[in-house]
């Protein structure tokens, strides 16, 4: 039940978004699209809400209550930046706005490790809401799912913070800029690389 939970909670997330963003762009009503923007915190409670009652009804902790906790972790640091993204994309598509900048170099390094700040918050929230379920849980003895996931919090920390060091390392390079291509030069070239 809660792994159904969790798939209608991130369905109807994403699914608020892009009925905010329609509205904000596409129908040109900003107030709309503001207030179906402002319901995606909404699903967060929802899912706490749908665990926590399991849990506490007497409900055994799964690996589903568990990721529950790490998507509302995740959902409560990254949401706003996901909005943020979404809305560049929608607004350089259907309202004229610049088109989304592709980071390189110093800049993505920068962000890489503001990554994992972010991340860092997340796996402390996931970890507070999974030590909260275990005490809202009416069986202690029947939640070892939840207590066991802290390697799970590790391994995603860890792997944020590689990524991070493997672009200070090696910074990513600025995109190459592509030539344009007259009609009928690369069927031309193929001819003469097989005919030659």
């Amino acid at each position: 039940m809660i792994v159904g939970v969790i798939v209608v909670c991130e369905i109807g997330f994403w699914l608020l978004i892009v009925l905010g963003l329609a509205a904000r762009y596409i129908l040109r009503r900003p107030r709309a699209g503001a207030a179906l923007l402002l319901l995606t915190p909404v699903v967060d409670v929802v899912l706490l809400l749908a665990v926590a009652i399991d849990l506490s009804a007497g409900g055994t902790a799964t690996f589903a209550h568990a990721l529950a906790a790490i998507y509302l972790g995740f959902s409560l640091v990254y949401g706003h930046r996901m909005i943020r993204w979404a809305d560049m994309r929608f607004a350089h598509r259907y309202a004229g706005g610049p088109a989304p900048e592709k980071l390189h170099g110093l800049a993505y390094t920068r962000a890489c490790w503001l990554d994992v700040l972010r991340t860092t918050a997340a796996v402390a929230i996931a970890a507070a809401v999974l030590w909260l379920l275990t005490v809202l849980a009416a069986d202690p003895t029947a939640t070892s799912a939840l207590t066991g996931t802290s390697a799970v919090l590790g391994a995603i920390l860890a792997i944020e913070l590689l990524w991070a060091v493997s672009y200070t390392v090696w910074p990513k390079g600025a995109p190459r800029e592509r030539e344009p291509r007259a009609r009928g030069q690369r069927r031309s070239g193929l001819l003469s690389d097989h005919t030659g």
